[in-house]
This record gives structure tokens, C-alpha cells and sequence, in this order.
């Protein structure tokens, strides 16, 4: 497919549309889904059958619409309007309300307008709310292809590493690394063979951003890895997705499948002498294969086991060669740097922190669900105008960002700027973008305590520090909750806690203790009061009673 029959689709696509008076779009994110959203489709047209307006209306499968909470979710255009809460048994009445009686119960309905969505800014989500998953067409016609088209018919390599340097955009995977970098040192390596590799091994409790890129735009990573390739000198690619999202493997292998037809991958893209493929390889779900030398072993078909660095994945990686790793995120942004420039893309966010970022909100929040925000954000803004605040009208007490390797962030930091920089100097990180929000009636110890009983179940063992040291971190937690630790477990726990941070091997050991650390920082209280008083001050965990307590110890 060369870039005039791109245009054709997309004018043929856009052509087809324009016929119908109104387009329904059907939320088919992974949250809605599961609730029943994929049975809507032929519903609702059924019921515009019945009324002899089949004609008047597109029924369209479409990406992630967000507010995963209030789903499944249901937008009509041109009206602007969001049906929350829609299920099979209320489609019938919608229908006839809007559609016939053009008199919509705007009781279930919000709009664009909605404090949850006015202060996004789209790079990555960019046209969720347009396109079908499974349609390369839909894709096409919003520009789908156009940034690859661009870059293999009027840049040069360098152009393109250029531009993705100018843009300042850091890797989305958790460590912030300057893209622009990892990729002009995977192409200055001198080889016979380089590989592209996305990490969509997103394991973080709580976080599903790269899962609803995967299942809602497929090809808008496609599009981002063959560009990638084309910069660095690749020709195989690999998407690394675990097995817990079936959705996105499936999304995703129709995609591949589609590109390859269509001549986006392969042999000769866009009838030009450079080719490109791209494979997916699925995990067992180990959260240690989010490390890349450890997700390098696991693609090999070795135990996923990270390794000591240097050499860095850049230099020898997969099957030893030089291997490009970025996130789901990471690829998913390059189109728009490709189509708008680097300048551009730098113009958003922060002076250290460019471009967007998706967190997924969840926790004690109302609305719960994925956003993309721009760099610099506030906390405040984060909980209480998009997330519409706390439940239950209950006082914020603190936000865990960057998942089991970051850190829990108290109140009085309710102002900061979410940004790489400003999330390290309180004891935190962006990591992938997992957003949790605690209330008053959150115990913090419980939280490290659940936390640490998760790293200590991912360990891969393969390092003393982290494969023992996670496992004594969460046993003192565990008596610290039960009221059986004394003073002299705190300090342990305190001075275990810097040496699993400064001694493990690779990233998961070296972040594990954060969310312990960041809590003792700034709710020592509690701690004290479970070990001295044997009182939670939240009420969260089952303290016994002295006598009980005494025959323990």
C-alpha cells in the first residue's frame, strides 16, 4: 500500500460514513467488554431495524472511551453525548427515546464537557473514540499509517532519530530513559541483524494503560515499532504481552495480520527496500519479565531472570544481537512526533518531562478509568476534577504512583506536579503510570505490608538481597499489622529496607522497599502506633490482644 492508496482508503472510509445522520460508538475497552458491551452492536441494531432507521445509523465498535467505572459506555455523535451504565435490557428504551423520539434521558448521559475528560490533552488515546480495533480501514481514515508513510518516503534515519530526540520524550516504561537516545545507540551498533522489542508486560496491580492502547489501537503501535525499525536498522520486531489479556493478543494478532496484507509489514513496506516484521510472544505473567534482560531470556525461551548490565539490551540483546526495548506507550507516541515534529511535542508538559502521560485511576476515587494529562499536572487536579474526588466525601490521605516499585504520597503534597522529577524528590516515580487513591480509612502499614507481599511473590530469586530480603521485609510487616513487633523489628525493618534498595540485582529488588520506605517517611505514626500501642489507627488490621499478643512473643 503506497501513500496515495492510503489516502484513498481514507477518503473512501470517511466517504462511507458520512451517509449516516448519527454514529453510535460502542465502548469495546476490556472493562466494558467484560460487562457485556460486545453483545451491543447487534442489539442496537436491531432495534434501529424496528423502526425502519437502520439506514440513519452507524454502529461502530470503538476503543477504551475512558471512564471505565460508570461503563459500559456508549457515545453518540454528533450529538457529543456519553451513555453511562448502558446494558442490553436499557438499549431498547435508549433507542427509542433518542433516536425516535429525539427526546434523550440525560439522566445516565455526561459529555465531553465532563470534569473527567476536560482537562485531558490526547497523544496517545488520540481517536480511541473513532476507530474500531479491528479495522485497518478506520484506522487509515484518522491518519492511521500517514507518520510511516512520511517517514519512509521523505526522512532519513537520522531525520527520524533526530526528531524523536528534539521531542525530550523519555521512556513510558517506568525509568524515563530519553528515547531519542536508546534508539541512536541501537543505530550506531555495526550488525547483520537488530530487533525492535515492546514490553507490554504491564504487571503493576492496578494499572491497565498499554492493555487498552493494545486492545484499542493496535496499529497505532504497529505504526510506532516500524517506524522505530526504519530508524535503527531493524527488520524483526516482538510484542511481549502476558497471557492475562487475551483481548490484546487477539486485537493485536488481527492487526499484524491485517498490516501484512496491506503491505505495512513485511517484505518491501509501502513499496519501498525496507522490510519489517513484527511477532508476538506471550508470558507466563511474571512481573520480573517487565526488567528487559529479563524479557530477553523469557523470548529466548529461557527462565525470565535478569542479567547483570552492562552489555546493555542496546548493544547485545536479544539472540545477542542489538535490541531496541521501549513500552507500549513509548511507541504509541511516535506518530504524532513524526506528523506534528519534535518541536511540537516538546512544547507540552514540563521543561524536564515532555508530552502526556497515562495513568490509570483507581482506588478510593469516583471516577475510576484511564486518562492522559499532561506533564505537570497537580495531584489536586488529578483527584478532585478528573477523579471527581473521594468517595463517600471521605478526606484524601495519600496516592501510590509507579505501582509495587514507587511510593505512597501524603496529603500535604496534594500540589505537586506529576512529573519524573517532582514524583523523585518525595520518594516516588512515575513508573508506568499506575495512579491508586487511599482514604482516611487506608492503614499505610497494611499497604507497604501488600505491596511487599507482592515482590516478594514476583522475586525471581536469582539475587540473596532481593530473593530473601522481600520475603524478611513482608514477615516483619505481617507482625508489625498483627501487633507483635517490637522497636527492635522497626529498625530492622528500616535498615533491611535501604539494604534490599542498594544490593538487589535488578530493578524490582532495588524499588521493592520504596512503598515501605516512602510510608515510614511520612505516616511513621501508624507504625508506632501498631507496635507501642497495638492500635490501627485506620481500624484496617485485626490487632490482638495483649495476653494473645504476649503468648506470640
Amino acid at each position: 500500500m503506497t501513500s496515495e492508496e492510503l489516502r484513498e482508503v481514507a477518503e473512501k472510509q470517511i466517504e462511507s460514513l458520512s451517509k449516516y445522520k448519527y454514529r453510535i460508538l460502542v465502548c469495546s475497552g476490556a472493562s466494558c467488554y467484560s460487562l457485556g458491551s460486545n453483545s451491543f452492536k447487534k442489539v442496537i441494531e436491531d432495534e434501529l431495524a424496528k423502526y425502519g432507521i437502520r439506514d440513519q445509523v452507524a454502529v461502530i465498535n470503538v476503543g477504551c472511551l475512558g471512564l471505565c467505572g460508570k461503563g459500559p459506555l456508549m457515545l453518540v455523535e454528533p450529538d457529543g453525548k456519553i451513555y453511562t451504565n448502558v446494558s442490553e435490557a436499557n438499549l431498547p428504551e435508549i433507542v427509542e427515546k433518542h433516536f425516535v423520539r429525539g427526546t434523550p434521558d440525560e439522566r445516565n448521559i455526561i459529555t465531553r464537557d465532563d470534569p473527567f475528560y476536560r482537562k485531558q490533552f490526547y497523544i496517545v488515546l488520540k481517536d480511541f473514540d473513532k476507530v474500531d480495533p479491528a479495522s485497518l480501514e478506520q484506522y487509515i481514515a484518522t491518519g492511521g499509517y500517514s507518520a510511516l508513510a512520511k517517514v519512509l518516503t521523505e526522512m532519513s534515519r537520522e531525520d527520524v532519530i533526530e526528531e524523536v530526540k528534539k521531542s525530550g520524550l523519555r521512556g513510558r516504561g517506568g525509568a524515563g530513559f530519553p528515547t531519542g537516545i536508546k534508539w541512536e545507540t541501537v543505530a550506531k551498533q555495526s550488525s547483520e541483524l537488530k530487533f525492535v522489542v515492546c514490553n507490554g508486560d504491564e504487571g503493576d496491580p492496578g494499572a491497565f494503560m498499554d492493555r487498552s492502547v493494545m486492545e484499542s489501537m493496535p496499529h497505532r503501535l504497529i505504526e510506532g515499532m516500524t517506524i522505530a525499525a526504519y530508524a535503527v536498522g531493524a527488520t524483526q520486531g516482538f510484542i511481549y504481552v502476558r497471557a492475562e489479556y487475551p483481548l490484546a493478543i487477539e486485537r493485536l494478532n488481527k492487526a499484524i495480520k491485517e498490516a501484512r496484507r496491506a503491505g505495512l509489514l513485511g517484505v518491501d513496506i509501502m513499496d519501498t527496500d525496507f522490510s519489517f516484521d513484527i511477532h508476538i510472544r506471550v508470558g507466563a505473567g511474571a512481573f520480573v519479565c517487565g526488567e528487559e534482560t529479563a524479557l530477553i531470556a523469557s523470548i529466548e525461551g529461557r527462565r525470565g531472570m535478569p542479567k547483570q548490565r552492562p552489555p546493555f539490551p542496546a548493544e547485545k540483546g536479544l539472540w545477542g544481537y542489538p535490541t531496541l526495548i521501549n513500552n507500549v506507550e513509548t511507541f504509541a507516541n511516535i506518530y504524532a512526533i513524526i506528523e506534528n515534529g519534535g518541536d511540537w511535542f516538546s512544547s507540552i508538559g514540563t521543561e524536564r518531562s515532555k508530552g502526556t502521560k497515562i495513568f490509570a485511576l483507581a482506588g478510593k476515587i469516583n471516577n475510576t478509568g484511564l486518562v492522559e494529562v499532561p506533564m505537570g499536572i497537580t495531584i489536586r487536579e488529578m483527584i478532585y476534577e478528573i477523579g471527581g474526588g473521594i468517595q463517600g466525601g471521605k478526606k484524601f490521605k495519600a496516592v501510590q504512583t509507579g505501582g509495587p516499585s514507587g511510593g505512597c504520597i501524603p496529603e500535604k503534597y496534594i500540589d505537586l506536579p506529576i512529573d519524573y522529577d517532582s514524583l523523585k524528590q518525595v520518594g516516588s516515580i512515575m513508573g508506568s503510570g499506575g495512579f491508586i487513591v487511599m482514604d482516611e480509612n487506608t492503614c499505610m502499614v497494611d499497604v507497604a505490608k501488600f505491596f511487599m507481599e507482592f515482590c516478594a511473590e514476583e522475586s525471581c530469586g536469582k539475587c540473596i538481597p532481593c530473593r530473601v530480603g522481600t520475603v524478611t521485609l513482608r514477615n516483619i510487616l505481617q507482625k508489625i499489622t498483627e501487633g507483635r513487633a517490637t522497636m527492635t523489628d522497626y529498625r530492622n525493618l528500616k535498615d533491611l529496607a535501604f539494604a534490599v534498595r542498594e544490593m538487589s540485582l535488578c530493578g524490582l529488588g532495588q524499588t521493592a522497599p520504596n512503598p515501605v520506605l516512602s510510608s515510614i517517611t511520612y505516616f511513621e505514626e501508624e507504625y508506632l502506633a501498631h507496635i507501642n500501642e497495638k492500635r490501627c489507627i485506620a481500624g484496617v488490621c485485626e490487632i490482638k490482644s495483649f495476653d494473645t499478643i504476649n503468648s506470640y512473643v
